[in-house]
C-alpha cells in the first residue's frame, strides 16, 4: 500500500497463512477420525471371526478351508488396527509440523508487530512536528507585516518566533530523517518476513501434498495386503477335494467292510408238509 502506516498487505499474508494452518488441522482431524473407524472395523472383524465360527462339523480339506478363512479374516482385522495406528502417527507428524511452523512464524510476527508500532509512532510524531512548523509560518508573516509603530515592540517576539520556527524545522527534519530510517528498516524486515512466509507456505504445501500422497499409498497398501490375504483364501479353496473329503468321511464312519447278505425267502409251510405226509381217514362202511 502507498499508505506508510497501512498493514493491509501484511494482514492478507497472515490471514492466508492462518487458513493454511487451519487446513492442516482439518486434515489432521480427518486422519484421527479415520483411525478410529479403522480400529473399530478391525476389532469388529476379529470379534466376528471368533464369535461366529462356521464349518465346525466339516472334515478334512474343507475343515481346513474354514479354519484358514477365519484366520485370514482375523489377519485382515489386525491389518486395519495397524493401519489405524499408522494414521495416528501421521496425524501426530502433521500436528508437530503445524506447531513447528507456528513457533517459527511467531518470532517473525513479533518482530513485525514491534516495527509496525515504532513506524506508526514515528510517523505520527513527524506529522505533529510538521504541523507545528506550518503553524509558525502565518505568525512570522503577520509579524513582518505589522505596522512600523509596533516594530520595536514586536521585534523581540519576531526573533523568538524565528528561533522557535528554526527549532521546529530542525526537529521536523530530524523526525523525517528518523522516520526514513525506520521506513527503510521496516521495508527491509517486511521483505524478509515475506520471504520467510513464502518459504513456510512452500513447505506447508509440499508437506501437505506428501502427507496426502502417503495416506493414499497407505490405503492402497492396505488394499493390496487384504487382496493378498484373500488370494490365499482362493488358493486354499483350490486345495479343496470333494473326493478326498467323501473318502475320509466314509473311512471315518464306516461300520464294516461287507454288506449284509441278501434276505432269501423260505417256504416253511411246504417244507413241513413234505416232511410229514397226511393221510385221509377211510370210513368204516367203505372199508367193508
Amino acid at each position: 500500500s502507498t499508505d506508510l502506516t497501512s498493514t493491509v498487505g501484511y494482514d492478507s499474508i497472515i490471514q492466508h497463512l492462518n487458513d493454511g494452518r487451519k487446513n492442516c488441522k482439518e486434515f489432521e482431524d480427518f486422519l484421527k477420525e479415520r483411525a478410529i473407524i479403522e480400529e473399530k472395523y478391525g476389532k469388529e472383524l476379529i470379534n466376528l471371526s471368533k464369535k461366529k465360527p462356521c464349518g465346525q462339523t466339516e472334515l478334512k480339506t474343507y475343515l481346513f478351508i474354514y479354519l484358514f478363512f477365519f484366520a485370514e479374516v482375523d489377519n485382515v482385522g489386525q491389518g486395519h488396527i495397524q493401519l489405524a495406528q499408522t494414521l495416528r502417527e501421521e496425524a501426530k507428524k502433521m500436528e508437530d509440523f503445524r506447531e513447528k511452523q507456528k513457533l517459527h512464524r511467531k518470532k517473525i510476527e513479533l518482530i513485525m508487530e514491534a516495527i509496525h508500532k515504532n513506524r506508526n509512532l514515528q510517523y505520527k510524531k513527524t506529522m505533529e512536528v510538521k504541523q507545528t512548523c506550518c503553524c509558525f509560518l502565518p505568525w512570522g508573516a503577520l509579524l513582518y507585516l505589522s505596522s512600523l509603530s509596533h516594530f520595536w515592540q514586536l521585534f523581540l517576539k519576531l526573533a523568538q518566533t524565528k528561533s522557535a520556527l528554526e527549532d521546529s524545522d530542525r526537529s521536523y527534519q530530524q523526525s523525517v530523517t528518523t522516520l526514513e530510517k525506520i521506513r527503510e528498516e521496516w521495508q527491509k524486515e517486511h521483505i524478509k518476513a515475506c520471504e520467510f512466509f513464502e518459504t513456510q507456505e512452500c513447505e506447508r504445501i509440499n508437506y501437505f501434498r506428501n502427507a496426502l500422497w502417503l495416506h493414499v499409498n497407505q490405503l492402497s497398501q492396505d488394499c493390496v495386503q487384504n487382496d493378498e490375504k484373500y488370494e490365499e483364501i482362493r488358493k486354499s479353496l483350490e486345495m479343496c477335494s470333494i473326493e478326498k473329503d467323501i473318502d475320509f468321511y466314509v473311512n471315518l464312519r464306516k461300520t464294516g467292510s461287507l454288506a449284509p447278505a441278501p434276505v432269501v425267502y423260505e417256504n416253511y409251510y411246504n417244507a413241513q408238509r413234505n416232511a410229514t405226509p397226511v393221510r385221509s381217514p377211510v370210513p368204516a362202511a367203505i372199508s367193508r
